[in-house]
């Protein structure tokens, strides 16, 4: 909830502080918008930029693997090595042809955990791994306070340039010493996958031939499957948003952030597909579909402001290359991120990248990380808002960022 102190806070601090702030950040940063959209569970990547000039992924994917572009279902082609899920025709790919779209895959952290809850606060935190961390401070909210007047002390003094959070609670992202006012735009609710009705219908069909038997004991595993893994599915989203109604839940913070906010986060479950994904069509592409249209209803709210406007999707990890034995992927490593802006350099597949083969997959099993995450919004960070260095490593202790001149 929104609480009264901070809506006053927010208010008072509008008419003045996108002027304030421009003394500490680059030409025009005082005009420009972040949203930070965490997608809880931690995705499929090899579904969304699909990697088409890979024959291991269509061998270690007989049943999930997205087809090459051309064939029924193929993938949107986007470069030679690369192409994008299909139901993201009308939503991404024309962002992604007018350049206001990038990926940057092989992205993500060297936390080895591979558990949602270690890699999301790690993330959010934004500290170096393996020291001891400090749950009151994500980076989120020390790029706030770099980008706010300070004090005598150092401190962050009033609020000038202003943060929201579009979450039930202040996510870790956000913790600090800048006083962050949340808020929880929809509650969301929705689950993809085939029904008990669809799935009696199917049992249905081959009653009374060879195939009764092994159908009816291939939905009794999956059930079963589905019992054990719905606990941890549940718990990874950590009460995110659901993808079903993503659009509305967009276009509210989109005209939020178009008149008063300038940084904003918001957190969306429902990735933890271990048990029957899809491949073109099914429960992921589903959750695609509607990610997308959110995300192209938040750029057309922008309105005027998408132009300075900057989107940055994140997972905590990617899943595994190959598929498991039950139609879905199981915790991984690297990941992909999406960039999306009216001003973007974007229409490419950005940062470090390498071939796809048995043999440079990480520990035989996952997307290696070649592009550090904290590196890559440094490195944003430092474009959009003007940051030095030493700023960039306040933001992320040790880290120097890497500038992919995606702005």
């Amino acid at each position: 909830m929104l609480h009264r102190r901070h809506l006053l806070q927010a208010l008072g601090a509008s008419a003045l502080g996108m002027h304030s702030a421009s003394a500490m950040a680059a030409p025009g940063a005082q005009d420009a918008r972040f949203l930070l959209v965490f997608l809880r569970g931690g995705y499929d990547c090899a579904s969304l930029l699909v990697p088409t000039a890979s024959s291991y992924y269509y061998e270690t994917r007989p049943n999930i693997a997205i087809p090459r572009p051309g064939q029924d279902g193929g993938a949107l082609p986007l470069t030679a090595d690369w192409g994008l899920h299909p139901v993201l025709a009308d939503s991404m790919l024309p962002l992604y042809q007018q350049r206001q779209l990038a990926f940057v895959p092989f992205a993500g952290t060297d936390d080895l955990s591979r558990s949602h809850f270690d890699t999301q606060d790690s993330m959010e935190l934004g500290q170096p791994v393996g020291g001891r961390r400090d749950y009151r401070s994500g980076f989120l909210n020390r790029l706030v306070a770099e980008l706010n007047p300070r004090t005598g002390n150092n401190t962050p003094a009033t609020v000038m340039l202003q943060p929201m959070a579009f979450t039930s609670t202040l996510p870790l992202v956000l913790r600090g010493a800048v006083d962050v006012p949340n808020t929880l735009l929809s509650a969301g609710a929705g689950r993809g996958g085939v029904d008990a009705r669809q799935a009696q219908l199917i049992e249905s069909m081959y009653r009374g031939t060879p195939l009764a038997a092994p159908v009816a004991e291939g939905f009794a595993t999956r059930e079963e499957v589905a019992r054990t893994m719905q606990g941890e599915m549940e718990a990874a989203s950590r009460n995110a948003l659901s993808t079903k109604g993503f659009e509305g839940t967009a276009r509210r913070m989109a005209r939020l952030m178009q008149a008063r906010y300038q940084i904003g986060f918001v957190d969306v479950g429902g990735w933890d597909t271990h048990v029957g994904q899809g491949a073109a069509t099914g429960a992921l592409a589903n959750r695609f579909e509607e990610l997308g249209r959110g995300l192209a209803g938040f750029a057309d709210e922008m309105g005027p402001a998408w132009k300075s406007t900057v989107v940055v999707v994140v997972s905590e990890f990617g899943r595994t290359f190959r598929e498991n034995g039950n139609r879905g992927t199981d915790h991984g490593h690297g990941t992909v991120f999406w960039v999306l802006g009216g001003g973007l350099s974007g229409g490419r597949v950005a940062g470090e990248q390498q071939n796809l083969n048995a043999s440079t997959l990480f520990q035989n099993r996952d997307y290696p990380v070649l592009n550090d995450y904290r590196a890559v919004l440094g490195g944003l960070f430092a474009r959009m808002y003007g940051l030095n260095a030493a700023a960039v490593a306040r933001v992320f202790p040790r880290t120097k960022g890497t500038d992919l001149r995606l702005v």
